[in-house]
């Protein structure tokens, strides 16, 4: 067994100007630095667990549902423990993600129809759980509903404190809610008063929006997964894809930090986050991979043009509802009611 060293310890950087204010700006965690992006922390974490329980057996294969950046992580921890590697995912993951997961020994497969309900994702779910079938010892991490994809980020929680001394407000985005739940719980036993915003994609489940066919990868979902606290959340916003491309240009062309789309999201909600709070707030922002993968995408004129996400400017302020299902968002849109689309009871924070 070969375990990486080169997880963890990633960097933050300063952002102000040209998005707020000297006094007035976040601090980005900068989880691109590491191999494959946040998620080779529950990656390494969930098999290594596995393994320590009995439930992954030496040399079995790992089948798991994703978008990229888990698969990214997977690949490592199948090399670092000595596993097969097998993913799932859909036709909107890059071209340059799938070469890149083949180029380090995973197994593709690519289901071509969504579900009529949970979409890409619940296919992709469908697709795992027949490829376990025929495998009964492989092993799913199943990362939407495992608690250790929660645990996996304890310590980043502590990198943060000690790297920041202590925090205000955290701002990340929302997916199979690990990293949002994981780095809140250790936060907030340190600092009570944490407010935590969380950041989601247009067309997403999570917070109780109907289920749309997403363009975005890395943030939103299709299904509920298990592993969003909602209770931690003080509001949480809705980025549109055109919002996402532009914080990233932006990012990329005057702060040389920047991503994909998670991180054009949560740059976009930083910034009005600093922009809005009192001199001194100290905001932390995670961006939870780098710019490389988004060739295809984010950065491609002709992909971004097709999709009619170029010279769309944001408004400086987000546009405000007082509940979820209020009223279906279609651009930046922020809600400071966090409700559980799956329980009856609503969590007013602020």
């Amino acid at each position: 067994m070969r375990l990486p060293l080169v997880v963890g310890n990633t960097p933050l950087v300063r952002i102000d100007r040209p998005f707020t204010a000297d006094d007035r700006g976040f601090w980005a965690k900068l989880e691109g630095f590491n191999p494959g992006g946040i998620k080779d922390r529950p990656a390494l974490h969930m098999v290594r667990r596995a393994r320590e329980r009995g439930d992954l057996a030496d040399g079995a294969r790992i089948v798991e549902s994703t978008s990229g950046t888990l698969g990214l992580g997977l690949a490592l921890a199948g090399i670092a423990y000595g596993h097969p590697v097998t993913l799932v995912s859909d036709p909107g993951m890059e071209p340059l993600m799938q070469r890149m997961l083949r180029a380090y020994g995973a197994e593709l497969h690519t289901v071509d129809q969504p579900c009529r309900e949970g979409g890409w994702q619940e296919a992709r779910r469908r697709a795992v759980r027949h490829i376990l079938a025929g495998d009964p010892g492989a092993y799913c991490p199943d990362q939407y509903h495992n608690p250790d994809n929660v645990a996996a980020y304890a310590p980043m929680a502590h990198e943060v404190l000690e790297q920041t001394g202590g925090l205000d407000v955290l701002v990340c985005s929302v997916g199979t809610g690990g990293h949002s739940a994981g780095l809140s719980a250790v936060l907030r036993d340190h600092h009570p008063h944490l407010r935590v915003v969380g950041v989601d994609a247009v067309g997403s489940t999570i917070f109780g929006q109907p289920a749309r066919p997403r363009l975005m990868r890395g943030l939103g979902s299709s299904i509920l997964p298990r592993n969003v606290a909602y209770a931690t959340f003080d509001e949480v916003h809705w980025v549109a894809p055109a919002e996402a491309v532009w914080a990233c240009r932006r990012l990329a062309a005057t702060t040389y930090a920047s991503g994909g789309w998670s991180v054009g999201a949560v740059g976009l909600v930083a910034s009005w986050v600093a922009r809005t709070s009192a001199p001194g707030t100290r905001i932390v922002a995670v961006f939870p991979d780098g710019p490389q993968r988004y060739f295809d995408t984010v950065y491609n004129d002709e992909f971004c043009r097709n999709n009619g996400l170029l010279d769309v400017d944001p408004r400086s302020d987000p546009d405000l509802i007082e509940h979820p299902s209020h009223r279906e968002v279609t651009r930046w849109t922020r809600c400071t009611t966090v409700a559980d689309p799956a329980g009856p009871t609503a969590v007013r924070r602020r």
